[in-house]
């Protein structure tokens, strides 16, 4: 590497908005304020919900059901019928 190029890496706090502390290595400098870390995001934390807005997921299920409730059927009438 050429020398006097590249910034200083600094060991820096990060502090998130749920009160979490735990420190990284940045150029920033400074501390670092977020609103979402690996102890409070829904995603790690195992409390992530299927957001739904247009009700796409209902749809599917609907979908679904009604077709594998016809191949039940139809297993079921071939087995009669033989």
């Amino acid at each position: 590497m050429k020398p006097k190029i590249h910034p200083e890496y600094k060991e820096i706090d990060v502090i998130c908005s749920c009160g979490n502390k735990f420190k990284t290595r940045s150029v920033l400098g400074r501390e670092l304020h977020v609103e979402v870390c690996s102890n409070c995001h829904p995603f790690y934390t195992g409390k992530q919900k299927v957001i739904d807005t247009a009700g796409r997921v209902e749809k599917f299920r609907q979908r679904y059901s009604k077709t594998a409730a016809a191949k039940d059927a139809a297993k079921g009438a071939n087995r009669k019928g033989a």
